[in-house]
């Protein structure tokens, strides 16, 4: 007798062992309020580009929005509930641009992709919410005295140095004033599924929004300074899978940079408010 699927429960591959735990359920189908955890500590560097150049980076629907200001986002969570107090990585890069569609109109920051370094969260944060979600090693940033360097590798090929320096804390004011009305909709993202058999016909594609509002996430220290990022140029031969993806970026002409910051908070939410646009 083949086994039944709970329209009330969330399932992915494998389905055959029931229902699965994640960032959106837990053991027994339980949800997790993100009010202490995770505690992350975030880096990120803005340098202004060549709009062009950012264009043609974005699915049908995107435009650019405002100035062609791309950030690079390191972050390194720890404590995290669904993982049972364990941690992961992350490193992004996004840029502003706006969205419109048959209904929907929004605007915020077009996430071209998310390098982790954990399968768990990249699996889930595809599958269930559209993130651009890929596999590098993201080790802890090296800190020496107001200096913070970060770097991410695949299987040993090192593809990013980013430094952070002349940090300057922000007042308890200036801090407040971060958690007041976001500046934009939220994370801007297109999820794409090949179809079997198929392979250049999508099972899906469509654009998703994550809402800016994250009511749990409180910032304890936020501080502004000036930073560098530098992609090393990769051979099909160092990054099999990825390498167009690092050179495309490793192209982007940098202008001017647009400043460097280091925000560390605590709690967030589990992203179950992540949403279709159409």
């Amino acid at each position: 007798m083949a086994y039944p699927f709970h329209p009330d429960r969330m399932y992915r591959m494998p389905t055959h062992f029931g229902p699965a735990t994640g960032p959106r359920q837990g053991p027994d189908g339980r949800r997790f309020a993100c009010k202490d955890n995770p505690k992350t500590t975030a880096l990120a560097v803005s340098f202004l580009t060549n709009a062009a150049q950012l264009a043609a980076l974005l699915p049908p629907g995107f435009t650019l929005a405002g100035e062609p200001v791309v950030t690079v986002a390191a972050s390194y969570m720890t404590e995290i509930e669904w993982l049972a107090g364990r941690g992961y990585n992350t490193l992004g890069i996004s840029f502003p641009a706006r969205y419109q569609g048959e209904r929907d109109t929004a605007t915020g920051n077009f996430l071209t992709v998310l390098w982790e370094n954990l399968t768990d969260p990249i699996i889930t944060g595809r599958e269930e919410l559209g993130f651009a979600k890929i596999y590098c090693a993201l080790p802890p940033p090296t800190v020496l005295g107001n200096a913070w360097h970060c770097t991410a590798d695949w299987l040993g090929f090192r593809f990013l140095d980013l430094h952070v320096t002349d940090l300057l804390p922000q007042s308890p004011e200036e801090i407040v004033a971060m958690g007041q009305a976001p500046a934009n909709d939220g994370i801007l993202h297109f999820k794409y599924m090949p179809r079997t058999g198929e392979w250049g016909v999508p099972d899906l594609a469509y654009a998703c929004l994550t809402p800016a509002a994250t009511p749990n996430r409180v910032v304890t220290e936020h501080w502004t300074g000036r930073g560098s990022v530098r992609f090393h140029p990769a051979r099909w031969e160092d990054m099999p899978t990825q390498y167009n993806i690092v050179n495309t970026f490793a192209d982007l002409e940098i202008l001017a940079y647009r400043g460097a910051s280091l925000t560390k908070t605590v709690g967030g939410k589990d992203l179950s408010d992540q949403r279709i646009l159409r």
